[in-house]
């Protein structure tokens, strides 16, 4: 029977060749197929952006249809439509620039680090041990930025340590 050409784009097949597969792959209805398919996945805003510029189509507006369907190169979208697509555009917005500000935290993970890094040098001597012990216990927990903790099923060594620090067993016999 030979090798068929399927086209997700048009959902039809037909015999593989070369002709036959250059024929279809220019062919309007192909373009049309393709096009229609990857504007499924434009944003409310290009959409917005894209009726915006257009004129409103008179047949669609006098009939209620038109002839072009999605092909055509006026807008088919009432005042109403453009209203609510407007506000889509404005939530979503409003909605990216909520998260940003949730996920920006007080302090980064830069400068938790930094600063941890500057106690390291400060506690390399048995005298700055004892006084920056009896200072920092109280806020030992919440010097852990909230993003360490936040994140569930951490693994042991990525935990902070617990505030009286982790318990030693001297273990003696060996083998």
């Amino acid at each position: 029977m030979g090798k068929r050409y399927y086209c997700d784009y048009c959902d039809r097949s037909f015999q593989d060749n070369m002709h036959n597969r250059k024929k279809h792959l220019n062919g309007v209805q192909h373009h049309r197929a393709k096009k229609a398919w990857f504007d499924h996945f434009r944003d409310s805003s290009a959409i917005l952006c894209d009726e915006q510029t257009k004129k409103p189509c008179r047949k669609f507006l006098q009939k209620g249809i038109c002839d072009f369907g999605p092909n055509c190169r006026f807008s088919h979208m009432s005042e109403e439509d453009l209203f609510r697509l407007k506000r889509q555009v404005e939530d979503e917005r409003q909605l990216r620039e909520d998260s940003v500000d949730r996920l920006m935290p007080e302090r980064s993970v830069e400068d938790w680090l930094s600063r941890r890094e500057m106690k390291k040098t400060a506690l390399s001597t048995k005298e700055d041990l004892k006084t920056e012990e009896d200072g920092e216990e109280g806020r030992a927990e919440s010097d852990v930025p909230e993003q360490l903790l936040s994140i569930p099923d951490l693994p042991p060594s990525l935990l902070p340590p617990p505030p009286g620090g982790w318990k030693v067993k001297v273990n003696t016999e060996w083998g």
